[in-house]
C-alpha cells in the first residue's frame, strides 16, 4: 500500500472513564504534544460534568465530551485521523466517525485488555472498559443513539490481549471475536486501536495498568508497520500513557513517536 498520512490530529484527553486516573492528564498532554507532528491538531475540550448514571463512572462528563468530539469531527470530515487519548473510551467517536466514512473499516484492537463489558457487566463502571462493546452496538443508551451502525464483529480483531473479566469474555464469546491473524488482513480500510499497556511493563512502566508477558515495544512497532504497509491504514489511536513525572513523559514519549512514524511508513530512526 502507499504511505498514508493523516488529515487531522484529534487531542482527545478524557480521563474520566479511567479508574486510575492520577497521571493520564500529563500521559495525554505529551502525546497530543508528540502526535502534533504528523497532522493539525484540533482539541476536544475537558468537560466539568458530575454525575454517574446509566451504570457508569463520570457518565454526564463523558457523554459531552463524546458529543463535543462527534461535532469537531463532523466539522472538520477527516478521512484519516490520529487520536491521541486520554483512556480507552475516546476511541469510541474516533472508530464511529471512520466506519461512517469507510464502511468496510476493519480494526486491529492492541491491548493487554478486552474493553467489552457493557453498562450490565462491568465490575468497576469504567467506560475505558466497555469501549469494544460500545462500537458493537451495546452502549449506554444515550451514547447508543448518536452512534452510526454498529462494526461488524468479524472485522475486529484482538492482538496481544490476555487480561478479561467474565463480561469481556462472555461478550467475546457471544460475538466470535477473533485474535489477529496477519496473513489474513491485507488490502483493507483499517484503524489501530493503540493502548500503550499492552507493552512489556518491564521496558514500557508509564502505566496505570501494568500487565505482565506483554510485547517489546520493537515487537508493537513492528506490527503496526506491518499493518499499515499491507492495508489502508485511516486511523491511529494512541491511549493510556501515564507518566508519573516530565521526565517519564518525555521517555515515554519516544515510543509514542516511533508508533506514528511506523503507521505513517517514515524510516525508523537509530
Amino acid at each position: 500500500m502507499t504511505r498514508t498520512h493523516f488529515d487531522l490530529m484529534l487531542a482527545y484527553p478524557q480521563w474520566q472513564g479511567s479508574g486510575r486516573h492520577e497521571n493520564l492528564p500529563r500521559g495525554a498532554a505529551a502525546t497530543a504534544s508528540i502526535c502534533a507532528r504528523f497532522a493539525p491538531r484540533v482539541d476536544v475540550p475537558l468537560s466539568e460534568a458530575a454525575g454517574d448514571t446509566h451504570g457508569v463512572v463520570r457518565w454526564n462528563a463523558l457523554l459531552e465530551q463524546f458529543v463535543a468530539a462527534q461535532a469537531l469531527l463532523a466539522n472538520h470530515s477527516p478521512d484519516r485521523v490520529l487520536m491521541a487519548g486520554g483512556d480507552c473510551a475516546a476511541d469510541i467517536a474516533v472508530i464511529d466517525h471512520l466506519s461512517a466514512r469507510h464502511p468496510d473499516l476493519h480494526i486491529v484492537w492492541i491491548d493487554a485488555h478486552r474493553d467489552a463489558n457493557t453498562p450490565a457487566t462491568s465490575p468497576s463502571g469504567h467506560l475505558h472498559g466497555m469501549p469494544v462493546s460500545a462500537i458493537m452496538g451495546h452502549a449506554a443508551e444515550p451514547m447508543r443513539r448518536l452512534l452510526s451502525a454498529p462494526i461488524d464483529p468479524g472485522h475486529f480483531f484482538y492482538s496481544y490481549v490476555r487480561v478479561g473479566d467474565q463480561g469481556d469474555l462472555d461478550f467475546g464469546r457471544e460475538k466470535q471475536l477473533a485474535m489477529l491473524d496477519e496473513t489474513q488482513l491485507a488490502g483493507r480500510k483499517l484503524h489501530i486501536h493503540f493502548d500503550l499497556d499492552v507493552l512489556d511493563p518491564d521496558e514500557f512502566p508509564h502505566l496505570a495498568y501494568r500487565e505482565p508477558d506483554g510485547p517489546s515495544v520493537a515487537q508493537a512497532v513492528a506490527l503496526v508497520r506491518r499493518l499499515a504497509a499491507t492495508n489502508d491504514l485511516v486511523g491511529l489511536s494512541i491511549t493510556e500513557f501515564a507518566p508519573a513525572d516530565e521526565a517519564a513523559a518525555t521517555e515515554g514519549g519516544a515510543v509514542i513517536a516511533r508508533i506514528c512514524e511506523a503507521a505513517l511508513g517514515l524510516e525508523e530512526k537509530t
